[in-house]
C-alpha cells in the first residue's frame, strides 16, 4: 500500500459512516476496509500511517492541539489522538493545517466545539492497521513492523506554551477562537 492507496482508503472511510465527524465510525470503516487487503498491504497501511505521525509532530501542531485542549493536550498521548483525529478527517485537511496548524480554525468540528473546549480525539485511528491484520489473519501483526527511522522532530526547540503573545502570534485565528 501507498500513501495514495492509504488516503483514498480514509476517504472511503469517511463517507461510509453516518455521521461523517465521527471518528471512531471512521476508524471502524477503514478497518474494515484495510481488513480485504493482503497482510503486507495491512502491514504498509501501518506504515503510512506511523510515517503521517511523524511528519506531523511538530511545534506549531503541538501549540494548536495546546490550544484547543484547554492545555491539557500537545504533549505525548494526547497530541498523538490529535493527530489520530487529523488523519481521520483526509488528505487535503491534514496537509493544509501540517503547512499551517492555524488552519484549525476554520475545520467546522474545531469551530463548533470551541465553546465547550471539547478536544478532537482520534484514538481510534491510530489503530487501524492492527485492528485490521488482526481481523484478516486471526494473529497480531509482527512488531518490528512498527518501528521506523523518522526524521526528527522540531516539537522541543524550546517551545513555551503557556507564552500566550507568542502563541496569539502562531495561532491568530485558533487562539481568537479558544481565548482561554
Amino acid at each position: 500500500m501507498n500513501a495514495d492507496e492509504f488516503w483514498a482508503l480514509i476517504e472511503r472511510a469517511r463517507a461510509m459512516p453516518a455521521a461523517p465527524a465521527d471518528t471512531e465510525d471512521i476508524a471502524e470503516q477503514a478497518t474494515v476496509l484495510l481488513a480485504g487487503h493482503a497482510p503486507q498491504d495491512i502491514l504498509g497501511a501501518e506504515r503510512i500511517l506511523q510515517e503521517l505521525l511523524a511528519t506531523s509532530d511538530r511545534a506549531p501542531l503541538r501549540a494548536a492541539a495546546w490550544v484547543i485542549s484547554g492545555r491539557s493536550s500537545g504533549l505525548d498521548e494526547g497530541f498523538d489522538y490529535f493527530r489520530g483525529w487529523l488523519i481521520a478527517q483526509g488528505q487535503r485537511v491534514f496537509e493544509d493545517v501540517i503547512t499551517d496548524a492555524d488552519r484549525l480554525a476554520g475545520i467546522p468540528e474545531i469551530r463548533a466545539s470551541a465553546p465547550e473546549a471539547i478536544e478532537p480525539d482520534g484514538e481510534e485511528i491510530l489503530g487501524i492497521a492492527r485492528d485490521a491484520y488482526a481481523r484478516a489473519t486471526g494473529a497480531e501483526p509482527p512488531e518490528d513492523v512498527f518501528t521506523l527511522d523518522v526524521p526528527a522532530s522540531d516539537a522541543d526547540l524550546g517551545f513555551v506554551f503557556d507564552d500566550r503573545e507568542r502563541m496569539t502570534a502562531l495561532l491568530p485565528r485558533l487562539t481568537a477562537l479558544y481565548p482561554g
